[in-house]
């Protein structure tokens, strides 16, 4: 019941807003002009040609012809298109991204629901109906873009290894990476996290036997002296019998070892002998993961970059704080939200960029102490490395970059209380009003090789 009705809310709004962005912007919008006529290419049958400029697979195109074809009978009996290729048009093919909108917000109630079993339905429910009104989702769930596909299928992916099904994750990760090829890095991220629930879960269950054993001895040999005793003086059995269980049969609600808070070297030693145990069971689970990863080393080997298109613009470079530093793509393309902040706050002054870099410290301390209060210190680190790996070798500065790490956060988070997340539903319907009025109703139009187009401010 709680999908269903996540999914009937979410298609409250994805349907009005998708007719009201498709009648105001009927054109192509930033990277669409890439995204649009690439698909459209596949829809006629061209699946040799391949503009340049996109930097991502072909993963959204292909999903989009299924879209199409799945359309396509409909589209012939209103006569709304007269052909295949004819019905591909950027509302039809925005519409995909509307649809895994929705398929995006049941998962993560999914998800929501599988790692905190003792929420209530409801709760689960409006927390999932929340997160989809996450305004770098919500927006570009109404364009062509790759956002909303390849986080629906990481989240896929992460839910099937969640609940022990590796092949099937695997295979959502061959699609996510096809997508997106960053996504590898998450796919990595979710086999890791499948590796470290089986083996330190493992690991857990055998102290717990082990002290369930000790406990059961100790109790056997308290019987067996009470019974001694109760032999060798029957007239002070039952005052006997009161006195030794008192002072002597432990409690089964003493503190168990496997309560405690593990450090990390000892998580990380724990994982490798249990890894060590478990080899055969961890290999046979976890080798098509293996696979995509041997797959796609041999694809950047091949292609001699990680993109497909752009690797002069696109090449790897460390960029260790992603809202500090200037780029060329920061200060050239206004059309992003991070060219106001660079104008307006980091470059106000020579200063303000290292004023900055505490704030950012302490926000990754803040988000490793909100995810070590529900999470092994070794997932923290996996998720870390996980989040650093896609952000730091980026040279765009792009908000959208943080999506996935944001929602992988914000579901293993447990953070409680309707006040926050009513205050956190406000701001999101907010920005998501803000921007949506400043698209649709005050845009800006800038000239250049490609035309007349249309961004926001």
């Amino acid at each position: 019941m709680g999908r269903i009705a996540v999914a009937a809310i979410v298609t409250l709004w994805v349907v009005p807003i998708s007719i009201l962005v498709n009648r105001i912007v009927p054109d192509s919008y930033m990277d669409e002009i890439f995204h649009v006529p690439q698909a459209q290419k596949y829809c006629n049958g061209n699946f040799r040609s391949w503009d340049p400029m996109i930097t991502t697979p072909p993963g959204l195109y292909y999903l989009s012809l299924a879209h199409v074809a799945s359309l396509y009978p409909g589209i012939v009996f209103t006569r709304v298109a007269p052909s295949f290729s004819a019905a591909c048009s950027i509302q039809i093919l925005r519409s995909i991204n509307g649809i895994l909108a929705v398929l995006c917000s049941v998962l993560v109630y999914e998800i929501i629901s599988h790692l905190r079993p003792n929420l209530d339905d409801k709760r689960a429910m409006i927390y999932a109906v929340i997160l989809a009104l996450y305004p770098l989702h919500w927006f570009f769930t109404f364009l062509y873009y790759t956002d909303v596909a390849s986080l629906t299928a990481v989240l896929a992916m992460y839910l099937a290894c969640l609940k022990k099904n590796y092949w099937l994750s695997a295979l959502f990760g061959i699609f996510a990476v096809f997508i997106r090829q960053t996504n590898v890095i998450w796919m990595l991220f979710v086999a890791c996290s499948g590796v470290i629930d089986t083996t330190l879960t493992f690991h857990d269950d055998n102290i717990q036997m082990h002290e369930n054993d000790v406990v059961v001895e100790e109790s056997s040999s308290l019987i067996a002296k009470g019974s001694l005793t109760s032999k060798a003086n029957l007239r002070k059995r039952k005052f006997s019998r009161t006195k030794d269980v008192g002072k002597q049969v432990p409690q089964f609600t003493r503190f168990s070892s496997i309560n405690q808070k593990l450090g990390l070297l000892d998580e990380i030693r724990a994982m490798i002998l249990t890894m060590w145990r478990m080899r055969f069971k961890l290999l046979v689970s976890f080798f098509p993961f293996v696979i995509v990863l041997i797959a796609f080393v041999a694809f950047v080997c091949w292609n001699g970059s990680i993109v497909l298109g752009a690797k002069e613009e696109h090449a790897v470079s460390l960029h260790f704080a992603q809202i500090i530093i200037a780029h060329l793509y920061l200060l050239a393309d206004n059309r992003h939200y991070p060219f106001y902040l660079w104008r307006k706050v980091i470059n106000v002054h020579w200063s303000s960029k290292y004023l900055l870099i505490p704030a950012y410290i302490c926000s990754w301390f803040s988000i490793i102490k909100i995810l070590g209060e529900s999470q092994r210190k070794i997932w923290v680190v996996a998720y870390f490395l996980a989040t650093a790996a896609v952000l730091v070798p980026a040279p765009l500065i792009e908000f959208r970059y943080f999506t996935t790490p944001f929602y992988f956060l914000m579901l293993h988070s447990q953070m409680n209380g309707r006040l926050n997340w009513s205050l956190v539903a406000l701001l999101y319907i907010a920005l998501n009003a803000f921007t949506m009025f400043m698209f649709l109703f005050r845009p800006f139009y800038w000239e250049n090789e490609t035309g007349k187009q249309r961004f926001i401010w």
